[in-house]
Order: C-alpha cells, then sequence, then structure tokens
C-alpha cells in the first residue's frame, strides 16, 4: 500500500483509494481534504469543499480542473478562480454576451452547455522563455489580479507538491504500514492530520518571531519534536521551548547553485506541459444563441 497520484493518495488493494487537499498559499499548509476510492472525482470532491471556504476565496488549481460545471459552481459559491487551461479546453471569443468585452475577454461555453449562459472569462498569457502558460480566471480587473500577480499566485501554487514529497520522502509514508484497507485509509488521516498538527505549531512560532512561514522545513520542526518528547521521556531539561526552537524550523536562504530535479530512472514522469487552448471566433448562431439567453435573463 502507498502513496499514488497528483495530490495524496493511498493504494489498499483491490481498490486505491485518493485523498485530494485543498492548500493555502499563504500559509504553506493544508486548508481541507477528502478521501475517496481511486476512481473519484478530482472535480467532485473538490466541489465538495466549497461550502467550507471563506466568503470570496480565490482558487487556484491546475489544468486538470477546468470545466464548465465546475467553473459555474465556483461562481455559484461566490468564489473565483485562477485555472491553467491547456488544448483540452475550448474558448470562444466575440460572442457579444459581455457588456464590455476586451481583448483578454474569452467564454467558456461548450456545445452541450449552450443551453445555459456561457461563462465571461478573462485569459492570461504568460511567457517562459520560449513557451507559453495560460491562466483562466472570472476577475476582470487587472488592477485586482494583474498578470504578474497571477504568475507568482501560480506558481506558491507548487507547494502543495513539496507538502506531498514531505509526507512521502521526509516522513517516509509513500507506503502504509497497514495490510488491509480500512486501517490503512486511518493511518493516511492519522499521518496527515499529524503533519497538519506540525506545521500549525511550527508556522505559528515562525510567525511570532516575524518569519516567512513558507519556509518552514518539516524536517527541522520532527526532530524538533522528538528531540523534546526523548528529553522530556528521561527527564532532563530542554534548553529555550519547544515553540522557540519551532520557530527556528525554517530552510537555509541559501542560493541552490544546481539542479535539484532527479536523475533519470524507469519511473520518472516526462510528462508535457498543456499546450495552448483552442480558441475561436463565435460563429453568428452561437452569438444569436447568446442574445437569445441574455434577453432572457434580462426579462427574469
Amino acid at each position: 500500500m502507498g502513496f499514488s497520484g497528483e495530490t495524496i493518495a493511498y493504494a489498499p488493494p483491490p481498490q486505491e483509494a485518493c485523498q485530494r487537499r485543498r492548500w493555502h498559499m499563504g500559509l504553506g499548509l493544508p486548508w481541507d481534504y477528502r478521501i475517496g476510492p481511486g476512481t473519484s472525482s478530482e472535480r467532485g470532491h473538490l466541489a465538495e469543499m466549497l461550502g467550507d471556504l471563506p466568503a470570496g476565496s480565490l482558487l487556484v488549481a491546475d489544468a486538470g480542473f477546468v470545466g464548465y460545471e465546475l467553473c459555474a459552481r465556483i461562481l455559484t459559491a461566490g468564489h473565483s478562480f485562477l485555472l491553467r487551461v491547456g488544448a483540452n479546453v475550448h474558448l470562444l471569443q466575440r460572442l457579444g454576451y459581455a457588456v464590455r468585452e476586451g481583448r483578454s475577454t474569452v467564454y467558456l461555453w461548450p456545445r452541450e452547455q449552450q443551453d445555459r449562459p456561457p461563462l465571461v472569462l478573462r485569459l492570461i498569457v504568460l511567457r517562459q522563455g520560449r513557451k507559453k502558460m495560460y491562466l483562466l480566471t472570472n476577475v476582470h480587473d487587472e488592477a485586482a489580479l494583474s498578470a504578474e500577480t497571477a504568475a507568482l499566485l501560480y506558481e506558491m501554487r507548487w507547494g502543495v507538491e513539496v507538502f506531498y514529497r514531505s509526507c512521502k520522502q521526509t516522513l517516509q509514508r509513500r507506503k502504509m504500514l497497514s495490510h488491509t484497507p480500512e486501517p490503512a485509509q486511518w493511518e493516511l488521516t492519522w499521518t496527515i492530520l499529524g503533519m497538519w498538527l506540525l506545521g500549525v505549531m511550527s508556522v505559528e512560532a515562525i510567525l511570532a518571531r516575524g518569519g516567512d512561514p513558507l519556509a518552514w522545513s518539516v524536517a527541522l520542526a520532527r526532530k524538533q519534536v522528538r528531540q523534546a518528547m526523548r528529553r522530556a521521556l528521561g527527564g532532563a531539561r530542554c534548553e529555550g521551548s519547544l515553540q522557540d526552537r519551532l520557530g527556528q524550523a525554517t530552510h537555509d536562504g541559501y542560493s541552490r547553485q544546481g539542479s535539484k530535479k532527479a536523475r533519470n530512472w524507469p519511473h520518472k514522469k516526462r510528462e508535457k506541459p498543456p499546450g495552448a487552448p483552442k480558441i475561436t471566433v463565435a460563429t453568428p448562431q452561437q452569438v444569436r444563441c447568446a442574445q437569445q439567453l441574455q434577453h432572457e435573463k434580462v426579462a427574469a
């Protein structure tokens, strides 16, 4: 039994079970999570967690979370989103549904959803050397969400992958020790809760001393807790409080000189990055359909 998948997962035979996590990028800590079968939908898990989000949240996610239904549910719940899009997404331009259309205005309106209003969105194109990255958001005001801020926020999303690696590598939970599904599920749950508690204690201490919570080191925090427990069991006195030591459990501020990429190995992922979304000009029929929906909306 081990971890698999893009976020956190474990695999009890014969049916895999997956855990999807929502991440607070400013604190570098989990916010919520769901556990389900390996065949469960990431979008479905995210939709289940929408009701527990603070009002007016901005959701940042990769290209696997784009879809009309999910985006519509996020908007209905009163939240915003910043999603990466790729070649699997078809967008429209010049539909005439929005009151004002800018150069970055696009519409997410799949053919099977054209009996419902189109989603009026904004496409942000970022350059990464010779390559481009495409982000989709419902925040149209560039003063509220500039392209530079969008790029920074999407880069911060990588923290969830670092947390995932810390669970698998640092805490040595690539595989569950349990031999049956139900104990393995509880083992995974308590692993996440334990790491969550360790993170809350550490981040609180780091913030108290004016540090950066995103610099939290799981390995150093674990070391400090283990040392405190051993000294307490042995009757030895600790130098300074555990909170003070956790406040110093941060990564070194040195600049890495070489690449940290893993060497070539049989299971190394070589997935191609998402391509450009398909963007077409709306047909006259689509424009008429959008106008009819607009009239019905005004009449209602």
